[in-house]
């Protein structure tokens, strides 16, 4: 099976139903399918061959998902790109995987715009919202399809690279096939036991991370289930639970963060909306709070799926057994399809309620692109090494209990400290920096940052906040500060203490 073939099953069997919903706007799979045909066209008309990389850079959008399938269909890889990374973020991706093409939205090409030049690989930008100079318009680039155009595809071509939060200075992109992309669809759909009936809240979930674009994209595409996006660039809880009751809409997946902040909003203000139609809840992409799960059930009626995955596992590697809540704390079992062990240091395997390395077996990245070192040293006898501990319990249920690897989890978005602490690093008055995450309620974790200056140094916070923004995606700011003395003594910025901004 590849991408294209998955959507065109779908198309015969659902094309008249509702694919992709956002706002007033409705679009059927038959209308997708059309879309992408000309996205695949225009590609073509581009000189976009099979193989070539295409970066895309947009936000959850009906265009999101058109391009994605074109990119598919015209035998190319996509790599999705967070639409909030700044210039030296892109130039290091771009530099890693090489693309030929970027589809991209106006805002982000604005901010892209001054470090076009760095950009060597990039031979034609396609410009969503925005045309003129060497920016081709999205309208007039994907106008019409090429008729007779069949680019035939193979289940074990490379159809996605996936770069985890993009680290400025070491990118690792995940690659995966097509045969691997689809058969996490099945699975991940199975789990939740999706049908064509079912109706997908996709909101602060994006597209371009992997939890987005494997289990709640491909997962309905999958079944043939309706996606509904919440627009808008904010968290407003109070906006999906309104397009909740307006759609009907039956599945939310999500970031502990999001069930968070309902679970605040429900304090603050009650439930005020008809929540009936929802049979499932799930969250991922970081450790869900007891707490949190607890608070959601009393105000909501809900349970909530903890579930476990990882870029490089293309999705989700674990969920509750169907018809069962689960158990407090733990994240659920392996799925079908997927293989799951913990390891000590020398990759024995550990009996149940011993700590140790999350291993994982089944349809995850053939390694990271372009970097055999670091793929040898995650993928070993044919398992993925996670990064992740944890345990098993009798049952076969797993608990995560903290990390092998150096990283933050906020609000669902991996952080790694070494790529804030480069950025640190490169500002002229400081001599060194530390960068951890500390327990946050609502975010699971913030970036913290130990910093110290050179000596006779004097920075603001807000001087260091601002040469960060120029730098690094926003969700990667220290949101607290700590100065330390340098060698040379204490000065006025030094002895401030700690401050959250």
């Amino acid at each position: 099976m590849d991408l294209k073939l998955m959507l065109e099953r779908t198309v015969r069997q659902h094309g008249r139903r509702t694919a992709i919903v956002m706002g007033d706007h409705r679009l059927s799979y038959a209308e997708l399918d059309a879309q992408t045909h000309r996205i695949a066209g225009g590609l073509h008309r581009l000189g976009v061959k099979k193989g070539d990389r295409v970066a895309m850079a947009l936000s959850n959008s009906p265009e999101f998902v058109a391009t994605y399938f074109g990119i598919a269909r015209a035998g190319a890889i996509s790599i999705p790109v967070d639409t909030r990374y700044k210039p030296d973020e892109v130039s290091s991706i771009f530099d890693s995987c090489q693309p030929r093409f970027l589809v991209a939205e106006a805002p982000f090409l604005e901010t892209l715009r001054p470090a076009m030049g760095r950009l060597e690989s990039i031979e034609q930008v396609v410009g969503l919202g925005i045309s003129g100079g060497d920016v081709l318009s999205y309208e007039e680039a994907f106008a019409a399809p090429i008729p007779g155009i069949d680019i035939s595809l193979d289940p074990d071509d490379i159809a996605t690279i996936s770069y985890t939060s993009g680290p400025t200075t070491r990118p690792r992109g995940s690659t995966f096939t097509h045969r691997s992309l689809c058969a996490e669809a099945a699975i991940s759909s199975d789990g939740f036991r999706q049908t064509e009936r079912d109706i997908l809240m996709l909101f602060a979930l994006p597209l371009y991370h992997m939890f987005g674009l494997a289990a709640a994209l491909l997962g309905s595409i999958n079944k043939g289930s309706a996606i509904v996006m919440v627009p808008g660039t904010g968290i407003s809880i109070s906006s999906l639970m309104s397009a909740i009751e307006r759609e009907k809409g039956t599945m939310l997946l999500g970031v502990p963060y999001i069930y968070a902040l309902a679970v605040k909003m429900a304090r603050r203000e009650g439930v005020k909306n008809d929540l009936g139609s929802l049979r499932l809840c799930a969250s991922g992409g970081a450790p869900l709070l007891v707490d949190t799960a607890r608070q959601f059930k009393e105000h909501y009626g809900l349970s909530l799926l903890d579930i476990y995955g990882l870029t490089e596992a293309v999705s989700q590697v674990t969920c509750a057994p169907f018809g069962s809540n689960g158990k407090p704390g733990a994240s659920g079992k392996a799925l079908p399809g997927w293989g799951l062990r913990i390891v000590d240091d020398d990759d024995n395997e550990l009996p149940p309620g011993r700590d140790g390395e999350i291993v994982v077996r089944g349809p995850s990245m053939c390694g990271y692109y372009n970097n055999p070192q670091d793929t040898a040293r995650v993928i070993r006898n044919g398992w993925l090494h996670t990064g992740d501990i944890g345990r098993l319990d009798e049952d076969g249920y797993l608990y995560i209990t903290g990390r092998k690897k150096r990283m933050i989890i906020l609000k669902g978005q991996n952080v790694y400290p070494y790529d804030v602490e480069d950025v640190l690093r490169a500002h002229p008055g400081i001599a060194d920096a530390e960068v951890t995450g500390a327990p946050d309620v609502l975010r699971g974790e913030i970036v913290t940052a130990t910093i110290r200056l050179k000596p006779g140094v004097q920075i603001s916070e807000q001087e260091i906040r601002q040469f960060c923004l120029e730098r690094m995606a926003d969700f990667k700011l220290p949101k607290q500060m700590t100065f330390v003395p340098s060698a040379a003594g204490e000065n006025a910025a030094e002895k401030a203490p700690a401050k959250k901004v």
